[in-house]
């Protein structure tokens, strides 16, 4: 692997976490919420694994704990967009309990690692 953050368990969890948002809103999602939800859901998925790429590459342990708070708060604003998609009625149950599970994982594991440096 070339870069330092492809080893980590935590950005290979958010890589398949952002996939499996994008094919959520390809499936689920309605045409006049692309410009909306769609876009910002997909923007936050996107941001968690970009943070923690961005802060482990040759930075300081300080900067890359802002960084892995910036990925927790990307993660927590994919969980307050899959609230709304329910809400609208725009995903199911299932759907909404299976991504909200995964991203408390997620956002567990980027805390044990923001703790850990």
């Amino acid at each position: 692997m070339a870069f330092k953050f492809e080893s980590l368990q935590v950005w290979q969890k958010a890589l398949d976490l952002t996939d499996e948002v994008n094919k959520l809103t390809k499936n689920s999602f309605p045409k006049d919420e692309l410009f909306v939800l769609t876009s910002q859901i997909k923007r936050a998925a996107d941001s968690v694994v970009l943070n923690i790429a961005e802060g482990c590459t040759g930075q300081t342990n300080a900067v890359f704990k802002n960084f892995l708070s910036y990925s927790i708060r990307s993660a927590i604003e994919v969980v307050a967009c899959l609230f709304i998609a329910k809400k609208r009625e725009i995903i199911s149950d299932l759907d909404f309990q299976r991504l909200y599970d995964e991203y408390q994982s997620l956002t567990k594991m980027i805390t044990a690692l923001k703790n850990t440096l």
